[in-house]
């Protein structure tokens, strides 16, 4: 099949497109950025909100896998019209021009932001949903969300596909607004639309040095100048770190589901999301810890700093995407974190 790749240049689209080209696809780019292009791909320089563009680079293609955005926290509120701008009207303008070419196949970048906070069970009162953290209890150092109804501490687990959606930054309230728009798009137009739902993403190529980049570019870049890496809080906010590898495969693997008539869970006229995760939930304090011994850099340093629109624990159950689509992923923890340090 022909996949048009938007974002295609960037951190996770390049290794799609290697990965769809490695699987036999055709594959167009659609980039406002330029970058490298394997042999055989078509890149096409433009903004995902230019509509001739977006129609133009949408003949003969068979699906979409919608990768361009605008990621991270950002520096601050301020960021709000970029974000929305990147993100939700990027999106609207290629939504609009894959229901005008007749494309129906689409596989979105979506994020585990979209939760807020994950999984939390109180021995009393079982699972609960904790409300935003209070700057009052951060900057006393109690950064662990407390039972909304006893105030006592909660035990943290793997959050699913179900859990209400509670976006607490600029950057998660895009991406939910991105699966809305996909989802009205396929009830609209008969489509089908899966969402990889990524967790923390790492590896070959990640962006460095920028106020968008994730937590792991962050440190290795502090590494690569001989500076400690600074986590933040005391260094016990669980995540799931996962190769920009397996997440590719799972985005191949979610694109050959959505063309067969057998398929996904994503029927016609409807939108599945599925967690991308590695299954071994660590602490930011682990990755601080495995970069430097891997780097041979200084120690972490802990500094009790945070940021208000961070969450505590969120990670992953990625048993829907193993079991109705087959996919697993492939580079473990140690693995993935001695090539990062070598080669990002």
């Amino acid at each position: 099949m022909l996949v048009l790749v938007t974002g295609g240049a960037g951190f996770i689209g390049s290794h799609i497109v290697t990965a769809l080209v490695e699987n036999g696809h055709g594959v167009r780019i659609l980039d406002r950025a330029d970058g490298p292009a394997p042999e055989g791909t078509e890149p096409r320089r433009a903004d995902v909100r230019d509509p001739a563009a977006v129609a133009d680079a949408l003949h003969g293609v068979d699906a979409v896998c919608h990768q361009a955005a605008m990621v991270g926290l950002g520096k601050d509120f301020a960021d709000a019209p970029d974000y929305v701008a990147c993100n939700d009207l990027g999106t609207a303008v290629l939504l609009a021009a894959m229901a005008g070419a007749g494309v129906r196949e689409l596989v979105l970048a979506g994020s585990m932001v979209v939760y807020g906070e994950g999984r939390y069970t109180c021995a009393g009162h079982g699972l609960v949903r904790p409300g935003p953290r209070r700057p009052e209890d951060l900057d006393a150092g109690r950064f662990e969300p407390p039972c909304p109804q006893c105030g006592e501490p909660l035990r943290p687990g793997l959050v699913e596909e179900d859990a209400p959606a509670d976006p607490r930054n600029v950057y998660a309230t895009t991406k939910l607004a991105q699966e809305h728009l996909a989802a009205c798009w396929a009830r609209a137009v008969g489509g089908r639309a899966v969402s990889l739902r990524y967790h923390n993403v790492y590896g070959p190529g990640m962006p460095r040095d920028t106020p968008y980049a994730g937590v792991a570019a962050l440190f290795r870049s502090a590494l690569a100048r001989g500076e400690a890496p600074r986590v933040f809080e005391d260094g016990g906010q669980r995540r799931d770190f996962v190769h920009v590898r397996d997440v590719a495969a799972a985005n191949v693997t979610a694109l050959t589901a959505v063309r067969s008539a057998a398929g996904s869970g994503a029927a016609p006229g409807t939108l599945r999301a599925y967690n991308v995760g590695s299954g071994e939930p660590r602490t930011v304090g682990d990755l601080a810890r495995a970069l430097s011994a891997a780097c041979g850099g200084p120690e972490p340093v802990t500094t009790g700093e945070y940021r208000l629109g961070d969450v505590r624990h969120i990670t992953a159950s990625s048993a829907r995407l193993r079991d109705e689509l087959g996919w697993k992923p492939q580079v473990g923890f140690a693995d993935g974190m001695a090539e990062f340090a070598e080669g990002a």
